[in-house]
């Protein structure tokens, strides 16, 4: 998942991309109005993290444009005011989601992830592929039910393919959706990552490679799923202490 954080206040943008860095989601910032539908037309988001208040283009007329103009982003609107006319204006507008400050990490990242299954295809919050299950939420990989210990760029690249069902995705694709704008596109992370993963998951190898196209997950096995807690971090609109 690759998300776009529109938001002025640069600790609290820095707060937020950082606690998303930790659930193996990638993001990026911006800190106006037009610079967020520049970025919205360059590069492929899945959720706008929309703060209301920004420089420039006010974030419902960001919001607007991206409606207007057919942009297959989801908005989650970020906000201190917590007036119910306020948010009821900001669904009106087109808005996915609300969020209020003070808020807490971990309700913002299942925010996301569920904003995250929303396209056309409908991506389930546990996808089964190739003896595989993966749990977006509780960050979670297990192949036929044994347990993987995975980092968080092993496991975003994990998402992308498992979400491709068996489809060939590109190391240009896996550069976008698992890495944030600061990616070198000449970089060899991908190749790296994907031998690491293979490495990971074990033998019998499930990523495959397709020769001047890209990668591929091929098995048929079904898994099972299992639980785990997750730490909640609060972040408010006045702690600079990043997540």
């Amino acid at each position: 998942m690759r998300v776009l954080i529109v938001e002025d206040e640069l600790y609290l943008a820095e707060a937020i991309r950082d606690g998303l860095r930790l659930e193996a989601i990638a993001a990026d910032i911006v800190g106006d109005g037009a610079t967020a539908l520049e970025y919205l037309t360059v590069n492929d988001y899945d959720v706008v993290v929309l703060d209301r208040d920004i420089p420039g283009i006010h974030g419902d007329d960001v919001a607007r444009r991206i409606i207007t103009d057919g942009l297959p982003v989801r908005i989650l609107m970020l906000t201190a005011a917590g007036l119910i006319d306020e948010k009821v204006r900001g669904f009106e507008i087109g808005a996915d989601d609300y969020v209020t400050k003070p808020f807490e990490m971990r309700e913002l990242v299942m925010r996301l992830r569920a904003l995250g299954r929303r396209p056309a295809d409908g991506v389930p919050p546990v996808q089964e592929y190739a003896g595989l299950t993966v749990d977006s939420f509780r960050r979670e990989v297990y192949r036929d039910g044994r347990y993987m210990a995975l980092t968080r760029k092993q496991f975003a690249v994990l998402e992308v393919l498992v979400s491709a069902r068996g489809g060939v995705v590109s190391a240009e694709t896996l550069l976008e959706r698992a890495w944030d704008e600061n990616a070198d596109p000449f970089t060899n992370a991908v190749r790296i990552t994907i031998s690491s993963l293979r490495k990971r998951l074990g033998d019998p190898w499930l990523i495959h490679t397709v020769a001047g196209v890209g990668y591929r997950l091929e098995g048929t096995a079904e898994p099972v799923t299992r639980s785990s807690a997750t730490a909640s971090t609060t972040i408010t609109p006045t702690d600079s202490t990043h997540p």
